[in-house]
């Protein structure tokens, strides 16, 4: 059974950031939600899906809904990581080097088709998708606030790919796919670009300053002892599973709750409950955790085996939450 998204209602500032997303991107509530899950809790985004179905779209949307800078990185097999850093060239006049900034430095980063260049180039997002900031030649560049990467990856059976490795999958809040839209949907979708794109005459409903200041309120919504105990046992369930090579680490459990006091906020709440860590589960620790052998050759999806954990933990229960 599928973990279903439970509509409430929304934040008044979230739902004037949806609705202005959903001009352009067609029939994804549930993953218009999700991107700004990762942006309020200060994560990073993975898409994956097949081409063209509207991911650079989405990503670009959130960016002018928020009056971000929007920079965009190819990934290709011939990327350096200099090409995602940027450089240090030496000025004759000045008699110094100069910083030359990469794609890396904007507030909301398209890393589009990661999984088509190398390990080494993936690596170079490392640093900058944990720590805040990026070294080049030994000199520290803090990225600028708020800073959040999408990253794009077509499903790995594609030629031309290479897997991501865990320390990098590890550092993405949540994993997500777009999915096609319906029959009806996409003839909205060619109704609306029928003339001219939408993306043209988007225009921003929230300022950085604004976003920043709703940041930091996420933080503190308020997260129960038993909320965070149940956090903490569904992760152990992961560790311990005879399914599950590889189970989530602290920091996926960190990761959770972060998302589930962001989704809090956006559904007007200054408190998390349990249903917020459920509906969250599969998509912050799908992509954190390794199946044995014979679950993959069984084909068992994460989610199946996440949904199954969930359904086995005893809920906390609170008056406030009934």
């Amino acid at each position: 059974m599928k973990n279903k998204h439970k509509y409430e209602q929304l934040h008044p500032v979230i739902e004037k950031i949806a609705l202005n997303i959903e001009k352009v991107i067609i029939g994804k509530r549930e993953e218009v939600t999700l991107c700004l899950v990762a942006l309020l809790a200060q994560g990073h985004v993975l898409l994956e899906d097949v081409p063209g179905v509207g991911k650079t779209m989405m990503v670009r949307s959130l960016a002018k809904s928020i009056n971000a800078t929007f920079k965009r990185i190819q990934f290709t097999p011939d990327l350096m990581p200099s090409d995602v850093t940027g450089i240090s060239i030496y000025n004759p006049k000045e008699l110094k080097f100069e910083y030359r900034p990469g794609p890396i430095m904007g507030n909301i980063v398209l890393a589009d088709e990661i999984n088509r260049t190398s390990p080494k180039t993936q690596s170079a997002l490392l640093e900058s998708l944990e720590e805040g900031h990026i070294t080049v030649d030994g000199a520290t560049m803090p990225l600028p606030k708020p800073f959040m990467v999408l990253a794009t990856q077509n499903p790995i059976e594609y030629e031309g790919t290479y897997p991501l490795p865990e320390a990098q999958l590890d550092r993405f809040l949540l994993k997500m796919k777009m999915g096609y839209p319906t029959p009806a949907e996409e003839i909205r979708v060619l109704e609306n670009v029928a003339h001219a794109h939408p993306i043209d005459e988007l225009y921003p409903v929230l300022s950085i300053d604004e976003l920043l200041d709703i940041q930091k309120i996420v933080k503190k919504v308020f997260v129960d002892e038993t909320i965070r105990a149940y956090i903490v046992e569904i992760s152990n369930r992961t560790r311990n599973h005879p399914s599950i090579y590889l189970g989530v680490s602290p920091r996926g459990s960190i990761a959770l709750m972060r998302a589930a006091q962001a989704y809090a906020f956006i559904c007007d709440r200054d408190y998390v409950i349990p249903d917020d860590v459920k509906y969250l589960t599969p998509f912050v620790f799908g992509h954190r955790i390794i199946l044995n052998s014979e679950s993959s050759y069984k084909r068992i999806s994460t989610e199946e085996i996440l949904i199954d954990i969930i359904d086995h933990v005893q809920v906390p229960v609170h008056k406030e939450w009934r």
